[in-house]
C-alpha cells in the first residue's frame, strides 16, 4: 500500500538500475518519524523522501528506509511487530561522522544513545545511538591516540 501522492523523484525501475555492490535498506515504522535522527544524529543528506520512501546519503554510502505499510506483500512483513526489536546484532558504523555531535544530536532529540562517545582501544572515537526503530548505529573517527 502507498500513500505518496504524486510522481517520486525518480521512478522505482530507473533508480533500482542506479544501485551497485552492497545497498542497504531499513524498514521503518514511519519515515517522517525516523528522517530526524538519519539526518541530524547521522549529518546524512536526505536525497528523496515521501510517506512510503526515503534515500540518505553520507559521504558516498547511500541507504533507503521503506515504510513498514510498503511490504505489505513482502515475506518479511509478518516478523515486523512493535514488540520485536529491529536490527539486534547489527552494528551500522558511519565511519567518518564525529560521534560527539552525533551523541549530542541524539540526547537533544531524544534518541536512545546505549553508550556515550569514547575513545577505543582498537583507534576509533565512536558512539552506540539507537534510531527509532531500534537499529544500532556506531558513528566513529579515528581517535587521537
Amino acid at each position: 500500500m502507498k500513500l505518496r501522492t504524486g510522481d517520486p523523484w525518480m521512478p522505482a525501475p530507473q533508480y533500482s538500475h542506479t544501485m551497485q555492490g552492497l545497498t542497504l535498506n531499513f524498514l521503518v515504522r514511519d519515515i517522517a518519524r525516523s528522517l530526524p535522527f538519519h539526518r541530524e544524529v547521522l549529518g546524512a543528506q536526505v536525497i528523496y523522501s515521501d510517506a512510503d520512501f526515503a534515500v540518505l546519503r553520507y559521504g558516498e554510502v547511500e541507504w533507503m528506509l521503506h515504510a513498514d505499510h510498503t511490504y505489505l506483500d513482502h515475506p518479511l512483513h509478518a516478523s515486523l511487530s512493535d514488540e520485536i526489536p529491529r536490527g539486534v546484532g547489527a552494528e551500522l558504523r558511519l565511519h567518518g561522522r564525529n560521534p560527539d555531535e552525533a551523541e549530542v544530536a541524539s540526547r537533544r532529540l531524544g534518541f536512545a544513545v546505549l553508550a556515550g562517545a569514547i575513545d577505543k582501544p582498537h583507534g576509533l572515537r565512536e558512539a552506540y545511538l539507537v534510531d527509532p526503530d531500534g537499529y544500532l548505529w556506531v558513528p566513529d573517527i579515528p581517535s587521537a591516540r
